[in-house]
């Protein structure tokens, strides 16, 4: 069996989430918590609304990270017990809400009052080395999560085994990088608890709206911390 014990670490991805073996893990392990916003709930009016990224972050992640603890606990008992029926039956409740707290941590960060623009530096020519223009690339990425079915999210990812920049869709709360190998870059949310509340059920405009706020620094410094 196997666990969700670290979270993403947001300055990058030299800690990222990890599935590793639980029984020394959750000896010693500390409950989740939920992370504070570097800004205010306001701060990325008009494109998110105040409202969206309040309920966003106090209700829906915290739900993530109260469950993930409950099934943590859960979990840990049933290794006491030796119950491996339990322990495989908790599987979807770790991976929903695992994935959902990691999700939402890189999320945070990926957004900024200040954000927007294109990137620069390495994370620049990595992109046109990849998609052939940034143009391109926005183009890919947008079209993949307006395309989610359902609940998921579009990721930029770093592949490191071939060193290249990827763009692909993970359905649900499913972790980038525990789902596909792929390091998490850039996340966009596309659940309708993101954006309903401003823009319905349009999720194009929300998307044309969420790239006005991305924070390329932080993109940009997971890119760096992937390639160490």
């Amino acid at each position: 069996m196997m666990l969700l014990c670290r979270l993403v670490s947001p300055g990058g991805c030299r800690n990222s989430s990890k599935l590793i073996a639980p029984l020394g893990c959750l000896a010693s392990r500390q409950k989740h918590t939920l992370p504070d916003l570097p800004y205010d709930y306001g701060a990325l009016q008009p494109h998110i609304s105040a409202e969206i990224m309040q309920l966003h972050h106090s209700k829906h992640h915290a739900a993530y990270v109260n469950n993930l603890n409950v099934a943590e606990e859960k979990y840990k008992e049933a290794l006491a017990k030796g119950d491996v029926t339990a322990q495989v039956s908790l599987q979807p409740a770790l991976k929903f809400n695992g994935g959902g707290h990691i999700n939402h941590t890189i999320f945070w960060t990926n957004l900024s009052p200040n954000g927007g623009g294109e990137p620069k530096g390495e994370l620049m020519e990595a992109i046109k080395r990849d998609f052939g223009s940034f143009a391109n690339f926005k183009e890919k990425l947008t079209t993949l999560s307006v395309g989610v079915q359902g609940s998921g999210w579009g990721w930029l990812g770093f592949n490191k085994e071939q060193g290249r920049l990827q763009v692909t869709a993970c359905s649900n709360q499913d972790p980038l990088q525990g789902t596909t190998g792929l390091v998490p870059l850039l996340g966009i949310d596309v659940w309708e608890h993101a954006y309903y509340l401003q823009y319905k059920n349009v999720r194009p405009d929300y998307l044309k709206a969420i790239w006005n706020v991305i924070n390329w620094e932080n993109v940009s410094s997971r890119y760096a911390a992937c390639k160490k």
